[in-house]
């Protein structure tokens, strides 16, 4: 078995490599943060540069938090691209606009290179357990020689088209994500200002039409006051940001959605950019005045 590059060991690409380690597989991996690679080093892996990790790699899944950040690692000086061989496979897993991604698989296809974006869904707890979604864009070929790794930190990868497409479903599942959020959050400061007791109102509606997976792992959150962060708010409000672009590029009008964008820019200077997205429920308490929280039995 070869060696799998690994850039990017933050909130999610940790575990998502721990993963990888855990299951047999040979890592040479490269972050910033010192700290980061001596946990995965513990448990195996190599610490390389990203050109080195290029040249000694037939496989290299990048994880990091822009667009431009993922284009300079490929492509500056030294970057992993400088070094890799034809026929070898980047899988850029960061959450990124359409054009990015078409980008880096374009320059890459001039070196005879491979590219896959297969942004992912679940946050820092399905990545630590190993059952997040990918959603794949490329080539069905080089999409079947990456799955294997995939299903090694997801439980469910789909090849969704061509490049680019699977950055356009990631953007489609922050829309849905931190639209919801904010709904349910709007509707639980509703409940608390109303004076009832939103656990009781969450285990009444729960099971019903207005039952979600995003409602049922942050009402818990914010009734706890707990706003560490699984999905940082920093990350969201690029997303979003990438989305409200990526929609003005193909005359697409999102008014909910930009809507969201100033809440969270709004919340961008109150409370910083680390918490969990979930904080975006203190946007609309601090406008009604009340705070959602657990009361005392």
């Amino acid at each position: 078995m070869g060696k799998i590059g690994f850039i990017g060991l933050g909130i999610m690409g940790r575990p998502m490599a721990k993963n990888l380690a855990a299951k047999g597989y040979r890592l040479m991996v490269y972050d910033i943060a010192s700290e980061a690679v001596a946990e995965l080093t513990k448990l195996g892996a190599e610490t390389s540069s990203p050109a080195a990790i290029g040249a000694e790699c037939d496989i290299v899944f990048t994880i990091l938090p822009t667009g431009a950040i993922v284009k300079e690692t490929l492509f500056g000086a030294a970057g992993t691209a400088s070094a890799m061989k034809a026929g070898s496979i980047v899988v850029d897993m960061s959450s990124v606009t359409p054009g990015d991604s078409t980008y880096c698989a374009a320059k890459l296809k001039e070196k005879g290179i491979d590219f896959l974006d297969a942004p992912v869904s679940g946050g820092e707890p399905k990545a630590i357990d190993g059952t997040l979604s990918f959603m794949v864009g490329g080539e069905a070929d080089v999409f079947a020689a990456a799955e294997p790794y995939l299903k090694a930190m997801g439980s469910s990868a789909v090849l969704i088209g061509g490049s680019g497409s699977g950055s356009v479903a990631k953007l489609v599942n922050q829309i849905v994500v931190n639209n919801t959020i904010a709904v349910v959050s709007e509707a639980f400061v509703f409940a608390a200002k109303a004076g009832v007791d939103p656990l009781k109102v969450f285990d009444a509606i729960k099971g019903g039409l207005a039952a979600s997976e995003i409602m049922s792992r942050k009402i818990p959150m914010i009734v706890e006051r707990d706003f560490r962060p699984g999905g940082k708010m920093s990350i969201n409000l690029k997303d979003i940001k990438n989305v409200m672009a990526t929609a003005h590029e193909i005359d697409v009008p999102l008014p909910y959605t930009a809507q969201l964008l100033e809440i969270m820019q709004s919340l961008k200077i109150s409370d910083g950019l680390d918490l969990d997205h979930c904080s975006i429920v203190h946007f609309f308490e601090r406008i009604a005045g009340v705070e959602v929280r657990k009361r005392e039995s």
